[in-house]
């Protein structure tokens, strides 16, 4: 069915209905009900709790209970002797086939998001419920101590709350689980879809942590992939420093992967490394990289990846072998153990002494769990191992992991790469929404960076500022495409970076980088996607109070 014509379809009440049986009202908003029915997950077998009172079920010595603080719904959880898989929270009611709906992911987008009829699938973190020209949304606050989705089943809404360490059920002992604050919200007039989804990011969090000053910049992997030095970055620097006009906010330059000392086992392998808080011979003095790039008129940042082992790396220290993660020689530290955030600790810290004044993570999500976002469909991880700190839930441990980043790095900038939103708001200031983008084909980036930016846009602001990724802008890719891709990016208030082969640069591109750096550099009006109702790639957007038409075909 065409999707313009399906929403036209909707102009029933069900999804009104569906948002008024499961909540009610209260001064300044609207309150999720308390569920019918409670479940938990312990040793494989799944347990429906009894209500001993109102907000509290158990079973054994396992208690859930909810309790309505302000606009949300707190969830907490004790489970003193069983090991605990996951709570379950239903409540019954009938799944509105007329209406469209809007699902987040777990990480990064991978292309694959958009509107979309309900279904048994899990929607990670949050929903959105769009019919009869009103949107429902249906969340959980960031920072939870659980891994959360939603799902319908069967005639009901279910909340599924993942309390697993690893892939076994967390051992609580006495401390009581702050699992999740559920937030819910409905358009007020005259809000359309993505305003009311806007200001139900907001709602999620409330405290979000966001640069000074709007960022852009340059980055070398979509030209270099890994193959750089020294000497490129300061070519690069020095080649875009030129284009730059505002200099009251100055743009980065980000030393991506290949700057680090090699491990044995893959010599010249950017992406894994044997100690990153030491550069290999191409690059030697990493405080003269930073010195040398600043001199150039930029500020410097660089690339990591906090939980690589070194090839010799004691197996106490390291996560266990799952699909995904079994390379004996690339062993991943286990980060619920101290000394493994000491060491991350002591790399970001790094950074700051060398002058870095940004710097990027990656890869800890598919480090610690195996999987891609992509991949977890099913599972967000393979069941059967645990962190070695078998008391705290994986949505801890990583809260752990990304505040130990956070403190070292002190006042630089942190973007989080392979990350989970939900737990990235409110400690970085920027967030990498979407897998890469390219700078060797345009359909990948279209695929990834359109995509990502359309329907995470919402989030820009209100969680962290969302980097869609860079242009690649290389002779792989048409500059037609890349001229539009850099447009949307530099006027839509998201940070702006830009990785541009020597090679590829024109007269043309140099002028269009530099009013694209001009644009970037100052405060915008957060860009509106117009088409995102009836497409996966908007097209139309709203840019500084202008309708703006791509075509991304």
């Amino acid at each position: 069915m065409n999707r313009r014509h399906f929403l036209q379809l909707t102009g029933t009440a069900t999804a009104a209905l569906f948002f008024k049986n499961l909540s009610f009202a209260q001064r300044g908003g609207y309150v999720m009900n308390l569920p019918g029915e409670a479940w938990v997950l312990s040793n494989g077998t799944l347990y429906k709790l009894q209500q001993s009172a109102e907000g509290t079920f158990t079973y054994k010595d396992i208690t859930v209970a909810l309790q309505h603080n302000n606009s949300a719904l707190k969830v907490t959880a004790a489970s003193p002797t069983l090991p605990l898989e996951k709570i379950v929270l239903s409540w019954q009611h009938n799944v509105p086939q007329n209406a469209l709906c809007l699902v987040d992911h777990w990480e990064r987008t991978y292309g694959d998001v958009g509107w979309l009829q309900p279904g048994g699938y899990k929607m990670p973190w949050y929903f959105v419920l769009y019919g009869n020209s009103t949107a429902n949304c249906f969340g959980v606050k960031t920072g939870a101590g659980t891994i959360c989705n939603w799902r319908f089943d069967k005639g009901a809404l279910l909340l599924e709350m993942d309390a697993r360490c690893g892939g076994t059920g967390v051992k609580l002992g006495t401390r009581q689980l702050h699992a999740a604050d559920i937030v819910i919200t409905q358009t007020a007039a005259p809000e359309n879809a993505f305003a009311t989804t806007q200001r139900f990011c907001g709602m999620m969090c409330d405290k979000p942590r966001l640069p000074r000053q709007p960022v852009y910049g340059i980055n070398d992997w979509y030209f270099a992939y890994g193959n750089n030095s020294y000497d490129l970055i300061v070519e690069h620097t020095k080649l875009m420093a030129g284009l730059v006009t505002n200099h009251n906010n100055k743009p980065f330059s980000v030393v991506d992967a290949g700057w680090a000392q090699y491990s044995p086992y893959f010599p010249g392998d950017g992406g894994w490394n044997e100690d990153f808080s030491k550069p290999n011979d191409k690059f030697k003095d990493m405080h003269k990289m930073a010195d040398a790039i600043k001199q150039l008129g930029m500020r410097p940042g660089l690339w990591t990846r906090p939980l690589c082992g070194r090839h010799d790396e004691k197996p106490s220290l390291c996560l266990p072998q799952i699909p995904g993660r079994d390379n004996p020689k690339a062993p991943v530290l286990d980060p619920s153990i101290d000394e493994n955030l000491a060491r991350v600790h002591y790399n970001i810290a790094t950074y700051k002494q060398w002058g870095f004044h940004l710097v990027k993570h990656d890869y800890s999500t598919y480090d610690m769990l195996g999987k891609w976002g992509m991949q977890m469909k099913d599972d967000i991880t393979t069941p059967g191992w645990s962190f070695n700190d078998t008391s705290k839930t994986t949505a801890e441990i990583t809260l752990k992991l990304y505040n130990t980043i956070r403190e070292a790095a002190e006042d630089m900038y942190v973007i989080g790469c392979n990350t989970f939103g939900h737990l990235s708001a409110g400690i970085f200031e920027m967030n990498r929404i979407g897998d890469d983008t390219s700078g060797k084909e345009w359909a990948r980036t279209k695929k990834m960076g359109v995509n990502t930016m359309g329907f995470r846009i919402a989030q820009h602001n209100k969680f962290f500022a969302v980097d869609g990724d860079c242009v690649g802008l290389t002779n792989d890719v048409p500059w037609a495409k890349n001229k539009q891709w850099m447009q949307l990016l530099a006027e839509s208030s998201a940070p702006l970076f830009i990785s541009a082969q020597p090679a590829a640069l024109g007269t043309e591109q140099k002028a269009f980088i530099k009013q694209s750096f001009a644009s970037a550099a100052k405060p915008q009006p957060v860009g509106e996607p117009l088409d995102w109702l009836t497409t996966q790639w908007p097209a139309k957007w709203k840019l500084n109070g202008r309708e703006v038409n791509f075509d991304w075909s």
